[in-house]
């Protein structure tokens, strides 16, 4: 098992460690997918349902006290024709794109919005003071698009060696 030494300043600081990697591909490629699937399981369900709508959610799903009530009401009665299919075909591909390792950086990015979207959303908290489930989403989202798991096992290995991303090396940004 292969293992390596990694050197970085994080926050500042000088750090080390040794890590093993055969577990870090797995580790990357099993977390790309499974937030793949959360994502898409949620879109889908959401694009196959005739009925659904962000309205239900923004207008009676918001905890009472929440600092932003007023931007929900706002966006459940002036924007709901957007932001539904927004949120259904977002959540929907940023899905896919998770589980086939396609644009998972520019996926990823988009992915942590939302969660950062569903955090305010979701405030005051009912069960922390400020980290829930929707900041370790958008913290593992970040984690995706940093490691480049697009390129494990997924498309944006592929992709990377398309004429039109050696001619352009931005692209990349976007992939990973």
């Amino acid at each position: 098992m292969a293992t390596r030494e990694l050197e970085s300043k994080v926050f500042g600081w000088d750090v080390q460690f040794t890590y093993s990697e055969t577990w870090i591909g797995y580790a990357l490629f099993s977390l790309r997918v499974i937030m793949g699937w959360t994502f898409f399981y949620a879109g889908i369900t959401k694009v196959l349902d005739p009925e659904w709508s962000v309205r239900g959610f923004l207008l009676h799903a918001i905890p009472e006290g929440n600092p932003f009530t007023g931007m929900w009401t706002v966006m459940a009665n002036d924007w709901a024709w957007l932001l539904t299919p927004m949120n259904q075909v977002g959540l929907t591909l940023i899905g896919l794109a998770l589980i086939l390792g396609a644009f998972v950086r520019f996926s990823a990015f988009w992915g942590a919005v939302m969660m950062l979207f569903y955090w305010a959303a979701a405030l005051p908290l009912e069960n922390g003071l400020v980290i829930d489930d929707h900041i370790v989403y958008a913290l593992l989202l970040f984690g995706l698009g940093a490691f480049g798991s697009g390129r494990i096992l997924g498309l944006d290995d592929r992709l990377e060696e398309l004429d039109i991303v050696e001619e352009n090396p931005r692209l990349r940004l976007f992939l990973g």
